[in-house]
């Protein structure tokens, strides 16, 4: 027997009538259960685009096969989490989907897979044809009305070449996204476009819609004194052989005071390192100890670089300020695209607090998931919560 109340969608009806933006979840474990659960929250006459994030526990193949047949004709795209925020706020081992209507959305998407070649040229050409799909169907001016979503294989290490190549392609249009996760395993990760799951790949969405948004990112990090100087790295591998000319874990566990054997992904969530680009951070964060003491990293560490201790201010705190700003500047939205670091999760319930956080996005109409980096305006970042928030009715003159 189905349970029903696991894909209650989350809606809010317009002006004129009708839901821009579903979402609903589902809790069941047999893929083509879950798939068809979706299908009846989200499907009606003008759904004309279904974005997905999923618990990497379940058997991938059946489940793209199940969403391909669940939602037959409608475009899919998606990738897996190491977490799940669903209109209950967060979850695990779920799947969490967002339906849009056609009637105030065009979507595009399409599928990279060679990462490593992927240039200028290929860039402004996916970009050009995104946008060129779009046109036809666009309920807006494309250049003016428009965003990118990127969701990129966690485990690729190709993230900061994809980014910035797709970012100078992209102009002022602007873009954000999320890493896929495998439930914290750091084994595979995968996203999904074209009927099925792909690794070492990125999926872009282009979508055009007269609704008003606001692309964001945010983190509640603050910079401390204490600098490392990487002095050995093995670059392809995101991996630093020695900080401040010391074994790289010897001389972290030192600056945190631990032991290196208490070096954990709570420790790393706490302890974060940045690297400073003008006035602001960005945050490096480590992912784990290899067993010769090196330390591999989220995003692309260089020789040379500092990286500044940073400590944490309340999460919480700055997360309600966040919401609360986008709310007010876009009134109460019809749904908020979150991708959302893991490490914070992590934070968040080594605190005891993941419940007020569950509340808190759940109140402020977020749907999304815990990412393995974040993405925004090209920057590949960590430990941020970044996304899309989309206001629930045109501005005036756009109606």
């Amino acid at each position: 027997m189905l349970d029903l109340s696991s894909t209650m969608p989350l809606a809010l009806e317009t002006p004129w009538g009708t839901p821009p933006l579903h979402s609903a979840v589902s809790r069941q474990r047999d893929p083509h259960v879950a798939a068809c659960e979706l299908a009846r929250a989200l499907r009606h006459d003008h759904l004309g685009f279904v974005l997905f994030f999923c618990s990497a526990e379940y058997p991938l193949e059946t489940l793209s096969e199940a969403l391909v047949n669940a939602f037959s004709d409608i475009p899919v795209a998606g990738c897996t989490t190491a977490g799940e925020i669903t209109p209950d706020g967060y979850e695990r081992g779920t799947i969490v989907a967002i339906g849009l209507d056609r009637r105030h959305f065009a979507v595009s998407c399409t599928l990279v897979e060679d990462l490593g070649g992927f240039d200028l040229l290929r860039a402004q050409r996916l970009v050009d044809g995104l946008l060129d799909d779009c046109r036809g169907r666009a309920p807006a001016p494309v250049g003016e009305h428009s965003f990118a979503l990127t969701l990129l294989d966690g485990l690729s290490s190709s993230e900061e070449q994809v980014l910035a190549t797709l970012d100078a392609a992209l102009g002022r249009i602007p873009s954000f996204g999320g890493s896929a996760g495998d439930d914290n395993r750091l084994a595979h990760t995968y996203v999904h476009a074209e009927g099925r799951f792909h690794d070492q790949a990125a999926v872009v969405v282009m979508i055009n819609t007269r609704l008003p948004f606001e692309v964001f990112t945010t983190h509640h990090l603050r910079p401390r004194q204490e600098k490392l100087v990487v002095t050995r790295v093995d670059r392809e591998r995101r991996r630093v052989i020695e900080l401040n000319a010391a074994p790289a874990a010897e001389e972290y566990a030192r600056l945190v005071g631990l032991p290196v054997a208490a070096l954990d992904a709570t420790v790393f969530a706490r302890h974060p390192l940045s690297v400073r680009l003008g006035e602001a951070h960005y945050v490096r964060s480590i992912q784990r100890v290899n067993p010769d003491g090196s330390l591999s990293f989220y995003c692309a560490v260089e020789n040379g670089i500092v990286l500044t201790a940073m400590q944490p201010a309340p999460l919480l705190e700055d997360l309600e300020a966040t919401l609360a700003g986008l709310a007010g500047r876009l009134g109460e939205p019809a749904l908020v695209i979150g991708c959302d670091c893991f490490l914070r999760r992590l934070e968040l319930e080594a605190q005891g607090q993941a419940g007020a956080a569950s509340r808190l996005l759940a109140r402020s109409r977020v749907v999304g998931f815990n990412t393995y980096g974040e993405q925004h305006h090209g920057m590949h970042i960590n430990q941020t919560f970044t996304g899309v928030a989309i206001g629930s009715h045109p501005a005036a003159g756009d109606a």
